[in-house]
C-alpha cells in the first residue's frame, strides 16, 4: 500500500483533517480503546478476585453507571464539538482553571493508560512467543517494537489506524464470541444459575471469601469500570467527523451499552463454564502461575486448543489496539490544549496526513520515559504486567474517574446558565447528579482498596496515588492562573476552540470566563 498525502487543500493551521471518520470508524477507535478480549483476559480476574462469582454483576453495576453518565454526556456534546473533550466540557461549564486542570490531568492520564497496556502487551507477547518457540525474550523488547509502530501510525492519515482497529476488534470480539456460545449452550460446569447476576453478591461474596480469604467491591468496581475507558472518546473524533453530534451520540451510547451487554455475557461464560466456586478458585490458580490466564482451560474445555492459540495471539493484538486508541487520545488531548496556549503550541502542529503530529511524538517520548522507568524497576516479564500494567492503570482510572465527576458538574452549571435554552430535568440535571454520584463512590472504592488492588503495600506509587493525582489537577490550574495573569489573550480563548457548527452557541460568555 502506497501511502500519499491527501489531494485536497491542507486545512488551517491547528485544525485536523475533518470529515476523515464515519461512524464505524469511530466506533472502532473507541472500542478498541476498551479491547473487549483484553478487558476480559486482565479485568476479569481482578473482579473476580474481589467480587468472586459475583463479577458479571460488577460489570451490570458499571453498565448502568456508565449509561446515566451518558445522558448528560451527549446533551452536552451536541452542543459542544471539539477535540478537547472532557478538558472542553469542564471549562465551558466550571470556568477555565477547573478546565485547564482537568485537561492536563486527563491528557497524562491517557498516556499513562497506554503505557501500562503496551506493559500488558509486552507480558503476553513473551510469554505467548516463548510457549509457542522457545525464544525468550524480555517484555520489553515487545513493548518497544510496539510504541515504535504505534508512532509510525500515529503520523498517518487517521483513516489508516480506524481500519486496523477495526480489523482487530472484529477479531477479538468473534473469539470471545464463540467460547461463550459454546460454554453457555452446554450449560457450564455446574449449570447456569442467576447468582452471577445479583448485585447484592458484590459486596459479600461467600466464593471469594473462601478462596482469598475476603471480599472487596472496590476491586470488583474498579475491574469494571477499568474495562470501559475510552468510551468517552467520541468527541475527541468531532473535529474529523463526518457528522460530529449524531456519530457523538451513536457511537457513545453503542460503545457503553454494547459493551456493556458484551461484558456480562462474556464473564457469566467465564463463571459459569468455571462454576461459581471454581471461577475463583482459577483465578487464584492463575496467580500462582499455572497458566497465564484463566480463560485458556475454558477454551481448551470447551471448544479446542485452536481457539486458544487464537485467543493468545488475539491478546497480543488486542493489547496494541487498545494502547493505540490510549496513544490516539492522548495525542488530541496534547494537540488540543497546545492550539489554545495551555502547553507550547508546537504540539498544535499537523502532519501532512493531517494528523496531531508533533502531539504524537511528545505522547511517544512520554511513555517511552514512563516505562523505561519501570523497566528499570523490574525488567522481568512478569513486571510488566504486575507493575507497569497493574499499577498505572490505577493511577489512570482515578484520574478519571474523579474528571468524569467534574463533568457532570460541569454539565448541569453549563445548562443552567450558558445553555438554558438546553436545559431538560432529566438528561441536564436528574442523570449528571447520578452520573457524579456513582463516580465520587467509585472514586471512593479505588482509593480505598488501591493496596489491595496493586498486591503491594508501603510502595510510594500506590500510597501516594490520591496525592499524584491531586497534584497534575493543580498543576494544570496553575497554568491557566498564570495565563489569566500574564496572557489575558490567551487564557480567554481557553477551552473555547470549536466547530464552525458550533461557533454562535459555545462562544465564550463572560459568565464562563471564570
Amino acid at each position: 500500500m502506497t501511502l500519499t498525502a491527501p489531494p485536497d487543500a491542507p486545512p488551517e493551521p491547528g485544525r485536523l483533517a475533518g470529515g476523515a471518520l464515519g461512524l464505524p470508524s469511530v466506533l472502532f477507535c473507541i472500542v478498541t480503546g476498551a479491547a473487549p478480549l483484553t478487558a476480559m483476559l486482565f479485568n476479569v480476574p481482578v473482579a473476580v478476585t474481589g467480587g468472586g462469582y459475583a463479577a458479571p454483576a460488577a460489570f451490570l453495576l458499571a453498565t448502568v453507571a456508565l449509561t446515566i453518565f451518558s445522558v448528560g454526556y451527549i446533551a452536552m456534546s451536541r452542543r459542544v464539538t471539539s477535540a478537547g473533550g472532557f478538558y472542553t466540557f469542564i471549562s465551558r461549564g466550571l470556568g477555565r482553571i477547573a478546565g485547564t486542570g482537568s485537561g492536563v490531568l486527563i491528557a497524562l492520564c491517557y498516556i499513562v493508560f497506554t503505557a501500562a497496556v503496551i506493559g500488558v502487551l509486552g507480558y503476553f507477547a513473551a510469554t505467548s512467543i516463548e510457549a509457542w518457540t522457545g525464544l525468550a525474550l524480555p517484555a520489553w523488547v515487545y513493548m518497544v517494537v510496539a510504541l515504535a509502530v504505534m508512532s509510525a501510525l500515529s503520523w498517518f492519515h487517521i483513516e489508516l489506524t480506524a481500519k486496523v482497529l477495526g480489523v482487530m476488534l472484529v477479531a477479538e470480539v468473534l473469539a470471545l464470541v464463540v467460547l461463550s456460545v459454546a460454554v453457555l449452550a452446554r450449560g457450564g460446569a455446574e449449570g447456569l444459575s442467576l447468582a452471577p447476576l445479583d448485585p447484592v453478591e458484590v459486596f459479600s461474596n461467600d466464593g471469594a471469601i473462601q478462596v482469598f480469604g475476603s471480599a472487596a467491591a472496590g476491586i470488583a468496581l474498579f475491574a469494571a469500570f477499568w474495562s470501559w475507558v475510552g468510551f468517552e472518546m467520541a468527541p475527541n473524533y468531532a473535529e474529523e467527523s463526518r457528522d460530529p453530534q449524531r456519530i457523538a451520540r451513536i457511537a457513545t451510547y453503542g460503545s457503553v451499552i454494547g459493551l456493556g451487554i458484551f461484558y456480562i455475557v462474556v464473564s457469566y461464560a467465564y463463571v459459569s463454564g468455571w462454576g461459581l466456586t471454581g471461577s475463583v478458585q482459577a483465578v487464584a490458580d492463575q496467580f500462582d502461575g499455572r497458566y497465564a490466564s484463566a480463560f485458556y482451560p475454558l477454551a481448551d474445555r470447551f471448544v479446542g486448543g485452536w481457539l486458544t492459540t487464537v485467543i493468545e495471539i488475539l491478546a497480543v493484538t488486542s493489547s496494541f489496539a487498545c494502547a493505540m486508541a490510549f496513544f490516539n487520545t492522548g495525542s488530541r488531548y496534547l494537540f488540543a490544549l497546545g492550539r489554545e496556549g495551555v502547553l507550547p503550541r508546537a504540539l498544535a502542529r499537523t502532519s501532512r496526513w493531517h494528523s496531531p503530529g508533533v502531539a504524537s511524538s511528545t505522547v511517544t517520548a512520554i511513555v517511552f520515559v514512563y516505562g523505561l522507568a519501570f523497566v528499570l524497576h523490574d525488567p522481568g516479564t512478569e513486571g510488566a504486567l504486575l507493575k507497569l500494567g497493574t499499577w498505572s492503570p490505577l493511577l489512570g482510572v482515578l484520574g478519571i474517574l474523579a474528571v468524569q465527576g467534574l463533568v457532570c458538574v460541569a454539565i448541569i452549571r453549563f445548562f443552567l446558565t450558558t445553555a438554558r435554552d438546553g436545559f431538560h430535568f432529566f438528561t441536564t440535571l436528574l442523570a449528571p447528579v447520578l452520573g457524579g454520584l456513582a463516580m465520587a463512590g467509585a472514586c471512593y472504592l479505588l482509593i480505598d482498596n488501591r493496596t489491595t488492588l496493586a498486591g503491594a503495600e508501603d510502595v510510594p506509587f500506590i500510597t501516594l496515588l490520591p496525592w499524584v493525582v491531586l497534584v497534575m489537577f493543580l498543576a494544570g490550574a496553575a497554568i491557566a492562573l498564570y495565563l489569566r495573569a500574564r496572557r489575558p489573550v490567551v487564557y480567554a480563548g481557553l477551552g473555547h476552540f470549536t466547530l464552525e457548527l458550533d461557533d454562535e452557541i459555545a462562544a465564550p460568555t463572560e459568565e464562563a470566563a471564570v
